[in-house]
């Protein structure tokens, strides 16, 4: 009898332990730290989406003042081979014996003259723009180096001479400047060459 009284306790005290157990899991301590668990997680959420939703409203407005900013820029960019073949014209005009002599030739000149000028006026009002060569230190951001000239009064990377001349479209490149820069050539070098040359002459 006494065992099965103390068997009986035994089981009364485990049951009382499970069931204390049991109140401690279901407290409203651990629920309430469940529920701002949750509401945590759903901030968090909340601040990724729209922090994805401001960058593509940025990424939207920047492409549109793109277009709204450069939308003739393929256009722009085409143009310039008028300019090109305008310059190449009057040149050719220029250097023809035949023409020179002849009673339109200064009309002829006159007239490329304004129709060039007319063009690059078109262009600035359109915010482009001519980069500058002659004279300044070659940038290979603006210019690409074709030729070096040798030459005893500029630095290395002064550009001399232009080739083809390069355009910007506000802080936008068009094309680049086609130059000729400067090779620094001491005296003496130069010296040399050219008594090598006299004496080549001479043989």
């Amino acid at each position: 009898m006494e065992k099965e009284k103390s068997e009986d306790q035994i089981n009364i005290k485990n049951d009382d332990v499970s069931e204390n157990h049991d109140e401690q899991q279901d407290s409203p301590q651990s629920i309430e730290k469940s529920h701002d668990e949750k509401i945590t997680e759903l901030e968090e959420k909340v601040v990724r989406q729209y922090a994805e939703m401001e960058n593509q409203r940025r990424r939207y407005e920047k492409e549109k003042d793109d277009a709204f900013e450069y939308g003739g820029f393929s256009f722009a960019k085409e143009t310039l081979n008028l300019i090109d073949n305008l310059e190449r014209s009057k040149a050719n005009i220029e250097n023809d014996e035949s023409l020179k002599n002849s009673e339109g030739f200064g009309k002829i000149i006159s007239h490329l003259d304004i129709i060039y000028k007319d063009m690059m006026s078109i262009l600035k009002r359109n915010n482009i723009h001519p980069i500058e060569t002659i004279g300044k230190k070659l940038d290979p951001n603006l210019h690409q180096a074709m030729m070096e000239i040798e030459d005893e009064n500029n630095d290395n990377g002064t550009i001399l001479k232009e080739i083809q001349k390069g355009f910007m479209m506000k802080d936008r490149l068009l094309r680049p400047s086609l130059v000729g820069v400067a090779k620094k050539v001491e005296k003496k070098e130069q010296n040399m060459s050219e008594n090598k040359e006299k004496n080549a002459e001479k043989k």
